[in-house]
């Protein structure tokens, strides 16, 4: 017996990625190649180096990784958000869904915020929209967010957006301090 897929094939291709409204001032909206010196800078922040173990990256570079966050979209593998002025400017985040399975419904958070974001609760109101985007646009089953144990604030943005704590993942997340214990939280489009 063949399964059929959870979300069409073709689904997410078809369609321009969305801008997302957000409450305030900030909006979801793609990554453009003017975007670069936010990811670049985003690099050199401790707080996302420490999390995030993103690579450094040269302007050029962040353009690339731009482009093919472009092309994952186009691919059905990714779904990478800048959260920005909705009046226009630089990002102050990121958001998004990576290892996209459209086939099995299901799709992992990724996130981050420079200092400029962070305290004002945009990530929480960030990961709720995304989340209404992929259960009742994409047609998504099932999302999780995954972070470190020593990483209390991602806990905190993942419980208020409403995924509950399913377990600790021991061992699972290679950080320059060694070996990370890792919470993993999910939610269902039936929750």
């Amino acid at each position: 017996m063949t399964l059929a897929p959870a979300v069409p094939p073709g689904r997410m291709a078809a369609l321009p990625q969305p801008v997302l409204d957000l409450p305030g001032v900030l909006h979801l909206r793609p990554w453009t190649p003017y975007d670069a010196p936010a990811l670049v800078e985003s690099c050199h922040d401790p707080e996302i180096r420490h999390w995030n173990r993103p690579a450094l990256l040269s302007p050029a570079e962040a353009v690339a990784r731009i482009e093919r966050w472009q092309e994952r979209w186009h691919a059905e593998k990714a779904a990478i958000w800048a959260v920005a002025p909705a009046s226009g400017g630089l990002p102050v985040g990121l958001i998004g869904l990576g290892d996209l399975d459209l086939a099995g419904g299901s799709g992992e958070f990724l996130y981050w915020l420079l200092p400029a974001g962070r305290g004002s609760g945009v990530m929480v109101e960030a990961t709720a929209r995304v989340t209404r985007w992929a259960f009742e646009e994409l047609g998504l089953h099932r999302l999780r967010i995954t972070h470190s144990v020593a990483n209390p604030a991602s806990c905190r943005i993942a419980t208020k957006a409403g995924f509950p704590l399913e377990g600790t993942m021991r061992g699972a997340l290679l950080h320059a301090d060694g070996w990370h214990d890792e919470h993993l939280h999910a939610r269902l489009r039936t929750d």
